[in-house]
C-alpha cells in the first residue's frame, strides 16, 4: 500500500488551501485573510461550526467577499440539519459562488448531538450514509426524492399524511458537487471512500498513513469507487517563526484539548486515533490531566515528536521540508489550519510550489 500511495502522490500535485476555523466572539477578521489566501493563490478557504457560530454563515460571508479560491464547509454538524436544508444550502452557495462550493460533513460527537441539538447519538455510520446519500439524490435530481432509511424518511411517516415526494425546484449547478466526510476511526474512514468524494481528517499523521490504507480500500471496494478521484484533506495546524519550540508550544496547547477535552475517558476519537499511532502512554497522561483538570500540566505533556507529526511548525524552510512528506504521504489537498494573514503569508511562501 505505502509504494502505491507514493507513486500516486507523484503523479498528482498536491494542492494547498486554508482552513480558518470558526467564527468566535472575538474573531480575528477572517474575511481578509480568506482573501490574503487567494492572492497567495491557495485552492480553498474552509470554515467550521461548534455550538455557538454557524460554518455555513460564516463561508458565505467569506464566498461573498472572494472571488476565485474554492469554498468548503469542514465541517457542517450532520446533527444540526435535516439532509434537504443542507442540499438547498450547498445548491444556493455554488450557484451564488459559480461552482466554488465543497460540502465538507460530520457527526460531530455525542456531547454536542445530544446536548447542543438534542439529536440521540446512536448508529452515527448508518446515519451519515444515509444523509449523504439524500443529499446526493437532492443534488441529482432524477426524481423525487422517496428514501426509506433507519433515521431519514422522505416523505415523513405519520404527521398529516400529506407530505409528497418532491424535487428540488432549484437546478442544481453541478449535480456532482463535491462531498466530503470527517472521519477517524476505521470504519468511519471506509464510510467516507465508500460515498463521499473526498476525507477530511483532523490530526493525520504521514508517518501513520498505513493504519488507514485497509479502511480506504474496503470503502472503494464497497463503494466502487476509485481512488483516483478521491480528494484526501487533511486539516494541518500551523505555526511558523524562526523558533521551533515556540511553533511547537503554540500549537501543542490545541492537540491537548483534542485528545484530552473532547469526550470521555472511554469515548475520544482523538485520543484514541494518537494511541494507534504509538503514543498510548502521552494519550494516557494528557487526558488524564485534562480531564482532573490540570490543563496547563496536559498542555506540557504533549510531546514534541507528536506536534511535529500532527502539525507543520518551525522555520519557513523546515515547514517547506515538511509539506514534502504529507505530499508523499497521499495527500491530494493539505489544508492549513491558520487565522491570521501573516500565517497565510509564511505558508505561500513554503508552500509556493503546490499553489496555483
Amino acid at each position: 500500500m505505502g509504494i502505491f500511495t507514493n507513486i500516486l502522490a507523484a503523479e498528482k500535485q498536491m494542492r494547498v488551501g486554508i482552513h480558518v476555523g470558526h467564527w468566535e466572539r472575538a474573531p480575528a477578521d477572517l474575511t481578509a485573510v480568506a482573501q490574503e489566501a487567494e492572492r497567495a493563490g491557495f485552492d480553498s478557504v474552509w470554515t467550521s461550526e461548534a455550538w455557538g457560530s454557524d460554518g455555513l454563515v460564516l463561508l458565505t460571508w467569506i464566498a461573498a467577499h472572494t472571488h476565485r479560491i474554492a469554498v468548503g464547509t469542514g465541517i457542517l454538524q450532520i446533527p444540526a440539519r435535516t439532509p434537504a436544508n443542507v442540499a438547498m444550502a450547498a445548491i444556493t452557495l455554488d450557484h451564488l459562488t459559480g461552482g466554488r462550493m465543497r460540502l465538507g460533513l460530520g457527526t460531530s460527537g455525542p456531547q454536542v448531538a445530544e446536548g447542543w441539538y438534542g439529536e440521540r447519538f446512536e448508529r452515527p455510520l448508518e446515519r451519515s450514509d444515509e444523509y449523504i446519500r439524500i443529499v446526493r439524490a437532492i443534488l441529482q435530481r432524477k426524481d423525487p426524492v422517496r428514501f426509506e432509511g433507519v433515521h431519514y424518511r422522505l416523505p415523513a411517516v405519520g404527521g398529516s399524511g400529506l407530505g409528497l415526494p418532491l424535487k428540488a425546484e432549484v437546478v442544481p449547478l453541478r449535480a456532482d458537487l463535491p462531498i466530503y466526510l470527517a472521519a477517524m476511526g476505521p470504519k468511519n474512514v471506509s464510510l467516507a471512500a465508500s460515498v463521499a468524494d473526498g476525507w477530511l481528517p483532523l490530526f493525520y499523521s504521514p508517518e501513520n498513513r498505513d493504519i488507514f490504507e485497509d479502511g480506504l480500500e474496503r470503502g472503494f471496494e464497497s463503494g466502487g469507487r476509485s481512488r483516483e478521484n478521491f480528494d484526501v484533506s487533511p486539516v494541518v495546524p500551523v505555526a511558523i517563526g524562526e523558533d521551533l519550540d515556540e511553533c511547537r508550544d503554540a500549537l501543542r496547547s490545541t492537540i491537548a484539548r483534542y485528545i484530552g477535552g473532547m469526550g470521555t475517558r472511554g469515548a475520544n476519537f482523538y485520543n484514541s486515533l494518537v494511541r494507534r499511532y504509538g503514543y498510548e502512554e502521552a494519550a494516557e497522561r494528557v487526558q488524564a490531566l485534562f480531564l482532573d483538570g490540570k490543563r496547563a500540566e496536559a498542555v506540557a505533556s504533549v510531546p514534541d515528536a507528536l506536534v511535529d507529526e500532527l502539525s507543520l511548525a518551525g522555520p519557513v524552510q523546515r515547514v517547506r521540508e515538511r509539506l514534502e512528506v504529507w505530499a508523499g504521504a497521499g495527500v491530494t489537498t493539505l489544508l492549513g489550519r491558520v487565522r491570521d494573514a501573516r500565517t497565510v503569508r509564511l505558508l505561500a511562501e513554503a508552500a509556493a510550489r503546490h499553489l496555483a
